[in-house]
């Protein structure tokens, strides 16, 4: 090497990899388990709306054609009148499940002032008692708190309007079988 040639540039030297930050770093994973669960509460409103739908049809189909024959349950067989009421009884059940299913649900646990905003109960709270904007930096600098509490509440919501819909539709299925035996029973 001569005195004209430069002098070699080092080589730059790597930043240090960025520390991960666990509580920061769940809140990404939290808010797509967030939107998941909404777009499933969604989903399963839906599902209990088109249920209902089903149900209103097939009363009001078995309705017309036993109405128009000037029909009555007086006309079973004992047997065959078990089962009809006890299809009404199923039906019945289910129009209540699926109505459950679409029910709005809340927390009953009541927001204090230094816990995190999870939902929009808590926040109307939080107005009403003056505290809205402490409460948001609170939210703020703990936003991991206040996401795993909202996925909890969400997760136990969706769980229980899936057991009503469960529920529902499986009274639903039954009533529908029941009704027609009975009329076939005679």
């Amino acid at each position: 090497m001569t005195t004209l040639d430069p002098a070699p540039t080092p080589a730059p030297t790597p930043s240090p990899a960025p520390v991960p930050h666990p509580e920061t770093d769940l809140v990404p994973l939290c808010e797509r388990l967030l939107a998941e669960l909404r777009n499933e509460v969604a989903r399963a409103d839906g599902k209990a709306s088109v249920l209902v739908g089903a149900l209103g049809m097939t009363g009001g189909v078995f309705s017309g054609l036993l109405a128009g024959r000037g029909w009555t349950p007086d006309e079973l067989s004992a047997t065959a009148t078990v089962l009809w009421w006890v299809a009404l009884a199923t039906l019945g059940l289910s129009l209540f499940a699926l109505l459950l299913a679409v029910l709005p649900r809340y927390r009953s646990e009541r927001w204090t002032p230094g816990r995190p905003l999870s939902y929009f109960g808590d926040i109307q709270q939080a107005v009403r008692q003056g505290q809205l904007e402490t409460a948001l930096g609170d939210t703020g600098r703990d936003p991991t708190t206040g996401l795993t509490q909202a996925l909890a509440e969400l997760s136990q919501i969706v769980a229980r309007k899936h057991q009503w819909i469960r529920t529902g539709l499986i009274a639903f299925c039954t009533g529908t079988v029941l009704l027609p035996a009975s009329l076939l029973i005679g």
